[in-house]
């Protein structure tokens, strides 16, 4: 996926054209290409470096998104580029920023476009480093325009919004819904859940009269933070100004956990990976439903390499939600692209990235749900004229895309890496997560002090 988690490029890509209103007649207003010198900060909202249009732009990408670009490169024979392919920062690496970091010190060699799987890259690209200006180029002040950005599914920039400056455009979205096995259900004589609350008392009806059949998964390190916390609205991951704050005491944080170990307890929830040869030998006949992001469409159930359902099996759901909470979800993913203030071409930066995000090869090249609504419109159209899932998935995913909790943070590290270390083994175990939720808010203080974030106990 493109954040969290590595995973083959999805069957879901089109396979054939679809028609999406041309990303450049969104032309946003066009940074002078003049060669006289640095523009003014008003301008841009940053100093721009000396423009030569006839320079090559330098792209990095994850091998994911090699073939956008080399599409770009075909179609737009008259710009110069060079593209190179790293992690994307997958699983927390760190490449990015480690690499960018070491560019502020010598002041020369900065990419001019980089593909990141990590939102959260935008907490440190947005920043002064080393008496150099923040990498992240602002890009609603007068590089974009507003008209453009507009054209992004609601919410989807926040993450890479700071003071109301956006620096980075998403590339997709990857919202949570709750994913069925209609047969199963049917069979059974169960309703699709739409609930936390209806969640947790299916899963006690499942273990009671159908022992060893699941609705889920807890045994990779995305699914309990950001599928499960993050949906429940649990404020165990947040950020405000330079202070981050972990609460598991909170009323919502709580819920989740006793879910959670509920379910664990039951034998509904299991540890396995769902990436694992073993999830797809021991529950693919038994999975009767499961709350996950959007890109499990392609990942898990049409896909030869993993699940592998048939046409008509797999459904998808609204979210679920707390009886008496908002309606909202999490979110496991969404990439995004940044441009760099040091670019020297930052027309063809832009004409990169409108391409990239909005035109009609990043909807046939998609590999999950585009975060440009009109992309993600003719995406899912043809997702749901394929017609391998049940239920209105359009309906569904587009919902999911537009309700994600915001009340989420985005500090510069990931929450993953300390769900790894200590709350997994223990799980694996066999034991509740309650018991390890003290050590991995302890583990996340950590990581933020060292991060240089202020710890609010």
């Amino acid at each position: 996926m493109t954040q969290h988690v590595s995973r083959a490029r999805r069957r879901l890509a089109l396979v054939g054209g679809v028609a999406v209103a041309s990303a450049l007649a969104l032309t946003a207003c066009s940074p002078s290409t003049g060669t006289g010198g640095n523009e003014s900060d008003n301008q841009y909202g940053f100093t721009a470096a000396e423009q030569d249009p006839s320079s090559a732009i330098t792209v990095w990408v994850d091998s994911s998104r090699e073939p956008i670009a080399q599409a770009f490169e075909k179609a737009n024979p008259d710009v110069k580029i060079n593209i190179e392919t790293y992690d994307g920062g997958s699983g927390g690496s760190g490449s990015f920023q480690q690499k960018v970091a070491l560019f502020d010190q010598s002041g020369e060699g900065w990419p001019d476009v980089v593909f990141s799987t990590q939102q959260n890259d935008t907490s440190w690209a947005s920043k002064e480093n080393n008496g150099q200006q923040a990498f992240a180029a602002p890009l609603n002040k007068g590089f974009f325009d507003q008209s453009f950005l507009d054209g992004f599914t609601k919410g989807a920039l926040g993450p890479m919004t700071v003071d109301d400056t956006v620096y980075g455009l998403r590339n997709d979205l990857a919202p949570v819904l709750f994913w069925y096995n209609k047969p199963l259900l049917d069979q059974f004589g169960y309703s699709v859940p739409t609930t936390w609350e209806d969640y947790e008392a299916l899963s006690d009806k499942i273990a009671a009269e159908h022992p060893g059949y699941i609705l889920g998964s807890v045994g990779d390190s995305f699914q309990a933070p950001y599928v499960y916390y993050w949906g429940a609205e649990a404020p165990i991951f947040q950020v405000d100004g330079n202070t981050f704050t972990s609460n598991f005491s909170d009323p919502n944080s709580k819920k989740a956990t006793d879910l959670i170990d509920h379910m664990l307890a039951n034998g509904t929830l299991v540890t396995d990976s769902v990436f694992g040869a073993d999830f797809v030998s021991k529950y693919k006949d038994k999975l009767v439903g499961i709350p996950g992001p959007a890109w499990y469409a392609g990942a898990l159930f049409d896909n030869e390499k993993s699940l592998n359902y048939t046409a008509g099996t797999i459904g998808a759901g609204a979210p679920l939600t707390w009886s008496d909470g908002d309606k909202v979800t999490g979110n496991v993913g969404g990439g995004v692209w940044y441009a760099s203030s040091h670019s020297k071409n930052l027309e063809a930066v832009k004409t990169f990235l409108t391409y990239v995000t909005s035109s009609d090869d990043s909807v046939k090249l998609a590999s999950g749900l585009p975060a440009y609504q009109s992309a993600a419109d003719a995406w899912l159209k043809e997702q749901a004229a394929q017609g391998f899932f049940t239920g209105d998935l359009q309906s569904s995913i587009s919902t999911a895309a537009s309700s994600v909790w915001q009340g989420w943070g985005y500090p510069s590290f990931s929450i993953e890496a300390a769900f790894s270390k200590v709350a997994l083994p223990v799980i694996s175990a066999g034991k509740p997560l309650s018991d390890a939720t003290q050590a991995w808010q302890t583990e996340m203080d950590n990581q933020a002090q060292v991060q240089g974030y202020d710890v609010e106990k």
